[in-house]
């Protein structure tokens, strides 16, 4: 799994004038790309339970989430589809992360993507 996230996954960044087309090749490769890691986050956070809870931690959420997936939602607009590559996002957690939590509180890992969330 260390292996792929860091030898496979890119995402690139092009300048909003670039990919606000949504028909520009430049725009669709971007969008393929984060689709393909967030199938790789989810599939990564399937091991909760089977691999030590840090590592796939550690590997999902500080690597895959915060490396890549963070940089495109941040550079993506605001309205329907950063909302629903967030929700795909949250929808790859597993729920037993959140349940000893005291309400309002997040993870450490996960407080970048809060504050976008809020934002």
């Amino acid at each position: 799994m260390k292996k792929s996230i860091e030898e496979d996954v890119f995402i690139p960044l092009y300048p909003k004038s670039t990919v606000e087309d949504k028909s520009s090749l430049s725009s669709k490769f971007q969008e393929r790309r984060f689709w393909s890691a967030v199938k790789l986050l989810s599939n990564v956070l399937l091991w909760d339970g089977i691999v030590q809870e840090d590592t796939v931690r550690d590997l999902g959420l500080s690597k895959l989430l915060n490396r890549y997936l963070l940089l495109n939602l941040i550079n993506t607009p605001p309205g329907p589809d950063n909302v629903e590559k967030c929700h795909k996002v949250v929808a790859c957690f597993p729920e037993r992360w959140f349940q000893d939590l005291e309400s309002g509180s997040t993870l450490p890992e996960l407080l970048n993507f809060c504050q976008h969330l809020l934002q």
